[in-house]
């Protein structure tokens, strides 16, 4: 498939004559084009254009092809927008778009979506504290967004009103930029947005000047970032203000083609280098005085710049929270922490059909499209019930006599234990050890369980060992009580040293440390845990190469992420993009012929 053609465009300022009367032309000569995105402010700024706008927003004008704006002020706004909003179609999460009229949508507030396989981020409005419904943003759009742009995946296109303040740092092309301020039309949070997202295109408008400044570099990403700055359309000083592009995928392109860098690339305008010669994101105002961290491995930031008082009263919800079940901003979080879409993510019901009551998918979607009930899921609540456990092993993926099991992904079936290929497995000969009877951890097994275990982790780790590689093991026990399965991860043997550095960090950055112990053998350290464990809280543990036990009991209202050793061996690894599994997901071929290759380190 041919890669998207997009024409960008900045400030509209309501001439939608002109703006489409240019397109003709380019269409012409260079189409044809499948989309618009328009940066700046879209709606008129005086009454005089007002009645040429609405003829295209009520749909008396026809609008020749897919228009897409953020700018969401100026005159007739209010009115408009307000009444759109109130539409029943327009209700919920809809990040592609509220539809105002044929091939005409307003991306409102902050999103992320895919358009002809390109990921589209944008935050719509400039920054404002006086709290107008439509026009600012505000920080929840921002938090939102952040929490957008930490899942998976190259962002392809970034969309904002205004400049990013500095982007002109380091930067050779400035001449056509004399006399402009940086005061005016640019916006430091949008700085910071950008050096975290770090999108391969950023488009903004509001300085009414065409800018196209030389790619620069990314602190921890491989590939480069271009900024287009757009003039206002019609304008007297005949600026340029559509520019077209036909860019890739990132999904879609290969690690060398993503990686290359232009000969004029320059290092980020929003890092600078410190004197160990690392490069570093300037992620805070000039004006904090706190130190900036270069350290991008864990995706629960707590940072000053994250948190936000006020209780979690918004209507929308906190996407941290129902991916891993804890949010790091605690009831600072701006955002719902809702249980019961929680449960339901945990049921297996899509993510985007829960946020945005959609799913882009369709069939390709390994996930479910309507709301679970709980009564089967309730029913395992119910100790010494023969029926409970029934249900159980019916709903849980576990079981081996599920229908939901997938037993493709079966490498091995020992007395208690079998062994079984993850999904999305961060690194080759990445395993699982899951009990064979329905067990809610792996720490309460009768001892004959552990001397099966002891067994294969001994001749799973000699494996590693004849590979230049050591075992991680780590189980996170969840007081909610779904079936155990114990992680194991081999490691490159000269990482091992950072092992317990790296996740007392992780410890650190979530406000706690572990316990810590260090044994002779794998079976006097599990001995120890299990006396450690207690089964009336949630738990935490990893064994690391040289005997040392990492665990933390969880507290009832800890907030504590589901993901976190797979997290940390992702940051580990130079991996951060793999630390959600749902990125690293493989088709069933795939999986099946991994498996039969896994199946050979326990054959005799």
């Amino acid at each position: 498939m041919a890669p998207p053609r997009i024409l960008l465009c900045g400030d509209v300022l309501g001439r939608l004559n002109q703006l489409y009367k240019r397109f003709q032309s380019v269409n012409k000569s260079a189409g044809p084009f499948d989309a618009i995105f328009c940066v700046g402010q879209f709606f008129p700024s005086s009454e005089e254009l007002l009645n040429e706008f609405m003829d295209y927003a009520e749909g008396r004008s026809q609008i020749p092809l897919p228009t897409y704006f953020i700018g969401d002020y100026g005159v007739g706004a209010p009115k408009l927008l307000s009444a759109i909003s109130r539409n029943s179609a327009n209700l919920g999460f809809k990040m592609d778009g509220f539809k105002i009229s044929e091939n005409l949508y307003w991306l409102r507030g902050s999103g992320k979506f895919t358009f002809q396989g390109l990921s589209v981020a944008y935050l719509s409005g400039r920054q404002s504290s006086g709290g107008q419904q439509f026009g600012t943003y505000g920080q929840d759009d921002v938090d939102a967004l952040r929490a957008l742009a930490e899942e998976p995946g190259i962002v392809d296109l970034f969309l904002t009103n205004e400049w990013p303040s500095g982007v002109t740092n380091r930067a050779s092309t400035t001449d056509i930029l004399t006399g402009i301020s940086d005061s005016v039309g640019s916006d430091f949070v949008v700085s910071e947005l950008a050096a975290e997202i770090k999108p391969r295109y950023h488009i903004a408008g509001t300085k009414g000047v065409f800018y196209a400044r030389e790619p620069y570099s990314n602190s921890d990403a491989v590939h480069v970032t271009r900024f287009l700055g757009l003039a206002s359309v019609g304008n007297k000083d005949k600026q340029k203000f559509i520019h077209a592009i036909s860019p890739t995928p990132g999904s879609t392109m290969s690690a060398a083609d993503i990686s290359t860098k232009p000969s004029n690339t320059t290092l980020s305008p929003y890092t600078f280098v410190d004197q160990s010669g690392h490069a570093k994101e300037v992620t805070k105002r000039p004006s904090d005085s706190d130190a900036v961290s270069d350290s991008q491995y864990w995706r629960y930031d707590v940072s000053q710049k994250r948190k936000k008082t006020g209780a979690g009263d918004g209507d929308k919800l906190c996407f941290k929270f129902i991916f891993s079940g804890s949010c790091p901003r605690g009831e600072k979080c701006h955002f719902q922490h809702d249980m019961d879409t929680r449960d339901q993510y945990l049921r297996g019901v899509c993510i985007d059909f829960l946020i945005k009551g959609k799913c882009e998918r369709g069939p390709d979607c390994n996930y479910k499209h309507d709301f679970q009930s709980e009564g089967e899921t309730n029913s395992h609540k119910r100790q010494g019930s023969e029926n409970a456990n029934a249900n159980r092993s019916k709903e849980c993926w576990f079981c081996l006599s599920s229908p939901s099991l997938e037993s493709h992904l079966i490498i091995n079936i020992g007395e208690n234990y079998y062994c079984a290929l993850p999904k999305g497995p961060l690194v080759q000969d990445h395993v699982l050890f899951v009990p064979i009877e329905h067990s809610p951890n792996t720490l309460s097994l009768p001892q004959e369980c552990e001397s099966e275990l002891d067994k294969l982790l001994n001749g799973l780790e000699l494996y590693h060992k004849s590979h230049g590689k050591e075992t991680v093991l780590f189980e996170y026990i969840s007081k909610r009580g779904t079936h155990a399965n114990l992680q194991v991860v081999p490691v490159p043997s000269s990482r091992v040293a950072s092992l317990k550095d790296i996740f007392n960090m992780a410890a650190e950055r979530l406000g706690f440390k572990f316990v810590t112990m260090k044994f002779n053998n794998i079976s006097d350290g599990r001995q120890w845990l299990r006396k450690e464990f207690d089964r009336n809280y949630s738990f935490f543990y990893v064994e690391l190469p040289d005997g040392t036990m990492l665990s933390r009991t969880i507290e009832e209202n800890e907030k504590f992420p589901a993901q976190f050793g797979r997290e940390v061996l992702a940051g580990l690894l130079n991996m951060p993009e793999r630390a959600d599994w749902r990125s690293c997901n493989l088709n069933k071929e795939e999986e099946t012929r991994v498996v039969e290759k896994l199946k050979k380190l326990f054959e005799g």
